[in-house]
């Protein structure tokens, strides 16, 4: 159940109703209205350095024809998914700690749910591929070039971007069909349809037990097959004659690692707060869905600026 807070006066409208409303209302951070200006310009850093960010990755990737390469044609696929991870959040975020407008219609609801999962669902994807990229280039360096091409990484990236969407589609649409009643607020700044799904008043069992199964053969599928193949290539670099040639090896898998980390962790970090922190004190929730929404798409294209040559090269020769 979505952790539970004082009910602000514009609420008190929503309380009474039994059927569908067209509006929900969506929480900042209780207790700390009188500082919601700050945390805004906390929040408007976080994006300004992830919309920025993520936009010059793509930028750098389409304008430079050396970085036409399947490397970079998947960098710029998880640039372009932590772009669409942001811009989900954004109106929202901005309505709430800037302008004081808490309300959201349901259609309005569903689209941004929508697209913050599908936009989870394509980085764990293009992660697994990026992974797989990884694992052929150390694996099988002298068949890369054979197996990993251009082409098919675009095919590839197509397919993973869409096959999110596409799943996500069946449960959000279902929702509007589905009565409402109590006291329709979310306890976040966005819509989560783990959250929504709990405002129905009727039985919602094909909805959770899909929506389960949807993260189960999507993220958790993604990481076990992520973890996969990086047992293969550290059993593959423990191989390698000489500690220079390790360290060379594994130096080419620390950026792609560090955004595994950086994404999965969070979201494991998040699921455990709502299975087994019931009882804790509602900022830990909102802390959770804040640090996995928001940290990977500031912190990604950080990390591939700073550890990628040729991208740390092309910043150079603009700033020089």
């Amino acid at each position: 159940m979505p952790a539970q807070y004082p009910l602000h006066p514009h609420i008190v409208l929503l309380s009474n109703l039994t059927q569908f409303s067209p509006m929900l209302y969506l929480t900042g951070f209780p207790g700390l209205e009188t500082i919601e200006h700050w945390i805004f310009i906390f929040f408007f850093l976080m994006y300004l350095v992830a919309i920025s960010g993520n936009c010059f990755i793509l930028i750098i990737i389409k304008t430079n024809p050396h970085l036409h390469t399947p490397m970079y044609y998947l960098l710029s696929f998880l640039a372009f998914t932590d772009l669409g991870l942001s811009v989900s959040t954004l109106p929202t975020t901005v309505g709430i700690f800037w302008f004081k407008s808490h309300g959201i219609y349901f259609g309005a609801c569903q689209i941004q749910m929508f697209c913050i999962h599908s936009f989870s669902f394509m980085e764990s994807s293009v992660l697994l591929v990026m992974s797989f990229d990884r694992f052929v280039a150390i694996c099988y360096p002298l068949r890369y070039m054979v197996i990993i091409t251009g082409q098919r990484v675009v095919r590839v990236g197509l397919i993973v971007i869409l096959r999110g969407p596409v799943a996500l589609l069946p449960i959000v649409l279902l929702l509007k069909a589905f009565p409402y009643c109590g006291t329709q607020v979310l306890s976040h700044s966005f819509c989560l349809h783990q959250e929504v799904i709990h405002l129905a008043c009727t039985d919602t069992t094909f909805n959770n037990l899909y929506g389960l199964s949807l993260v189960v053969f999507t993220v958790m599928l993604d990481l076990v097959l992520i973890a996969l193949s990086y047992g293969v290539i550290l059993h593959t670099v423990a191989r390698l004659a000489s500690k220079e040639e390790r360290l060379r090896a594994f130096q080419t898998c620390t950026s792609h690692l560090c955004a595994v980390l950086v994404f999965f962790v969070p979201m494991m970090g998040l699921s455990l707060v709502h299975r087994f922190g019931k009882h804790a004190p509602p900022a830990v929730h909102l802390l959770m869905a804040n640090v996995y929404l928001f940290v990977p798409p500031m912190l990604n294209p950080i990390i591939y600026s700073i550890k990628t040559k040729e991208i740390r090269h092309v910043i150079s020769k603009l700033l020089g």
